[in-house]
């Protein structure tokens, strides 16, 4: 086996590239990374059925959306079926494996039989060393391992230890169906013996696969790799993870607004640690990723902890990166193309210039959209019933003031139009929020939104001034 630490993502493409497949992917990058090897990208594409195309894109749009790259190009397990089934013809001639008649009305019998007794079911080993001869006429077999009944398998697991397996417990398992397509279980072994793999990373729901590859690898005579089994991702109630909990695919997580960066420090940390640090740079989750920090325990999924990673993401990530981000999200949000049609230059100009009030309040990339969703609105305002309450007859006329003063005002900054507008509340003998809250209303058509004056500073004078005139000549028209 080479020196060279090899390390393999292999999916299959039967939906989206899940959560916990995503930090399967991360492990395996990061391990290879650390120690100086190689990640490959494998598609086990044999479920013919159910592998689409759509799938296979969405996995490898969301590796890269995730910041994961692999080396060399990317395999695909259906197109080496004449290799697998090169590997079942050494195991024959070797005498490791066998053809097995067993109809598939017998094979239902024996997993009656196992129900009724209370064991897990097994196949009984009828074809094992029976003739071929005395086949069925025109019978085609499946070709099963011939594996060892007594002893016992044994996995020194990176994560898990020593797991021992009583080979009485492990049948003869099919390596070659009656219809000549390899199983899973043969693909796994041969693909990731010429791939050159030396380090498998992959789910503890695969530990007993492990024990079952590993007697594949024997019968072909093969070095065994070193296998680390992660355990799986629960939800935040410990139960298994679902999609209440968060088992979404990364795309969905693109699409609630998560940034990348953040969504990676979020999963390296899902059953990985190092010491108490929570914020990792990518530099520092590969200079200190190895297996032994890696518990046995399943991790648990915690939105909100996701939510202020990444809040903690987008208050460190420059203004024009975000800028950027959101072009890169807004393609994937329902309502992303119209908010991309008013993104005109000046819209544009506006928004970088509110970025630093919005990121400090947003967690996510949509909340900071719909934050900033007053710049691209048009005029006249579309109202929230809320923001329309606040507008009675009086606050339009305190509006009508304030847009008096603010039109006089040489100095249109944040500090420029607060004090023109305190003037007009100290006249009016009114509290600030009281003209505050109708202009908020007048301006964004919300009851919520950054500070109001910053918002008069991001608009400018004349947007300003025309969606205040536009409510404050409603009260004159009265």
């Amino acid at each position: 086996m080479s020196d060279t630490v090899i390390t393999r993502f292999a999916p299959s493409p039967t939906g989206f590239l899940h959560i916990g497949g995503a930090r399967t992917a991360l492990f395996n990058w990061l391990y290879a990374h650390a120690k100086g090897g190689k990640m490959l990208l494998r598609i086990e594409d044999t479920d013919r059925q159910r592998s689409t195309p759509e799938a296979i894109e969405a996995i490898i749009d969301g590796l890269t959306w995730l910041g994961i790259d692999w080396t060399g190009d990317t395999i695909y397990q259906f197109a080496r079926a004449g290799r697998h089934r090169e590997a079942v013809e050494q195991m024959l001639a070797a005498g490791h494996a066998y053809p097995c008649y067993a109809t598939a009305a017998e094979l239902e019998e024996m997993r009656e039989t196992a129900r009724k007794e209370g064991r897990a079911p097994r196949y009984d080993g009828r074809w094992r060393d029976r003739d071929p001869a005395e086949a069925p006429a025109g019978a085609k077999p499946a070709i099963r391992l011939k594996a060892p009944t007594e002893g016992e398998t044994v996995i020194d697991d990176l994560v898990q230890g020593r797991v021992v397996f009583q080979n009485k417990e492990l049948d003869d398992l099919v390596l070659l169906r009656s219809d000549g397509t390899p199983t899973y279980m043969l693909s796994v072994v041969v693909d990731d013996h010429d791939m050159g793999v030396t380090n498998i990373i992959r789910g503890d729901d695969h530990l007993t696969n492990a024990a079952r590859q590993t007697q594949i690898y024997r019968a072909l005579g093969w070095e065994v790799p070193t296998m680390a089994h992660i355990p799986l991702i629960h939800g935040s109630d410990g139960a298994k993870l679902s999609k209440r909990h968060g088992a979404l695919g990364v795309d969905a997580y693109r699409a609630m607004g998560y940034l990348p960066a953040a969504l990676r420090n979020y999963l390296v940390r899902l059953g990985w640690s190092h010491g108490d640090q929570e914020i990792f740079s990518t530099e520092e989750m590969i200079t200190h990723f190895d297996l032994d920090r890696v518990g046995r325990s399943p991790a648990r999924f915690d939105f909100a902890k996701l939510e202020n990673i990444n809040g903690h993401y987008m208050r460190a990530t420059p203004d024009a990166e975000l800028l950027a981000a959101i072009d890169q999200l807004l393609p994937h949000l329902p309502n992303g193309a119209a908010i991309a049609d008013a993104l005109t230059p000046e819209r544009r100009r506006q928004l970088l210039a509110a970025m630093p009030g919005l990121k400090e309040r947003a967690k996510t990339l949509v909340e900071l959209i719909d934050s900033a969703g007053y710049i691209v609105k048009q005029r006249p305002l579309d109202m929230e019933d809320k923001a329309k309450a606040l507008l009675t007859d009086d606050a339009r006329a305190l509006l009508a003031s304030a847009h008096d003063a603010l039109a006089a005002t040489p100095d249109w900054t944040a500090a420029g139009t607060e004090a023109a507008v305190r003037t007009v509340a100290e006249a009016k003998g009114v509290k600030l929020g009281a003209i505050a809250q109708p202009l908020r209303a007048a301006m964004t058509g919300r009851t919520t939104s950054p500070g109001i004056f910053d918002v008069l500073a991001v608009l400018g004078r004349d947007e300003s001034l025309a969606r205040i005139a536009d409510q404050a000549n409603a009260a004159r028209a009265a």
